[in-house]
């Protein structure tokens, strides 16, 4: 059986428990055996590491050592995938550059849906009608699907050039907001890291969205596509 890493924890609003458990079943129907963790202290064992085939990182900010960023590195330098979703990835650890360039992306905001005035103060103030465009319609995670359309966090990530980006979203201009044009970020990427493969999802925001039947897909496809 293959070995599969599940790292998680961070801000309890993305539901890093809840959301990784929607997909233990799934890695386990694909013949993998799962360890949960929920410290990303187990990325300084340098001995497990090697043996791990896919690490699935769902810890939403929280910090991480320098001794553990450098055993993920090295882990998918060797050929560990890294695989995600949402803030649970490319939201995770933002005082470490080096797991920022691992990546590939980092959440830099999310419009929100209302002027200022009109605002909750709730999660759903940040939930807006958006799309999803796919630019690759050929690669395994997402051969056959179409565009879809979200209601709910929509990730405006900064990224680079490095990435082979699979689908954008496009962030609309919002009267109240510091931005005078539409602007377009990856929404789901993949990117080669020495042997290894990593895989980032931006949809994500709660389990409801992960359940939605493209999401899922793209998730699923994604985890078994990184594996070593």
């Amino acid at each position: 059986m293959r070995q599969a890493l599940v790292v998680r924890g961070g801000w309890e609003g993305h539901q890093p428990v809840e959301a990784t458990e929607l997909f233990l079943p799934f890695l386990k129907d694909n013949d993998f055996s799962v360890r949960v963790e929920e410290s990303p202290a187990v990325y300084a064992e340098a001995s497990y590491m090697a043996s791990v085939d896919l690490v699935v990182q769902s810890m939403t900010m929280s910090t991480i050592e320098r001794d553990q960023v450098q055993g993920l590195i090295a882990a998918v330098s060797a050929g560990t995938g890294l695989a995600g979703w949402h803030g649970g990835i490319c939201d995770s650890y933002r005082a470490s550059s080096d797991y920022l360039q691992l990546v590939g992306g980092q959440f830099a905001t999310h419009a929100a849906r209302e002027e200022p005035g009109k605002r909750t103060g709730d999660m759903s103030d940040n939930y807006v009608d958006h799309r999803i465009n796919l630019v690759d319609r050929e690669h395994p995670i997402t051969a056959g699907l179409d565009d879809f359309d979200l209601h709910t966090e929509q990730y405006w990530v900064l990224t680079d050039d490095y990435n082979d980006v699979l689908a954008t979203t496009t962030t609309a201009v919002r009267p109240w907001g510091q931005w005078t044009r539409p602007i377009t970020a990856p929404a789901i990427w993949t990117r080669q890291w020495g042997e290894g493969k990593v895989f980032v999802c931006t949809p994500g925001h709660r389990v409801e969205v992960l359940q939605d039947e493209n999401v899922r897909t793209i998730v699923e496809r994604g985890l078994l596509w990184a594996a070593r």
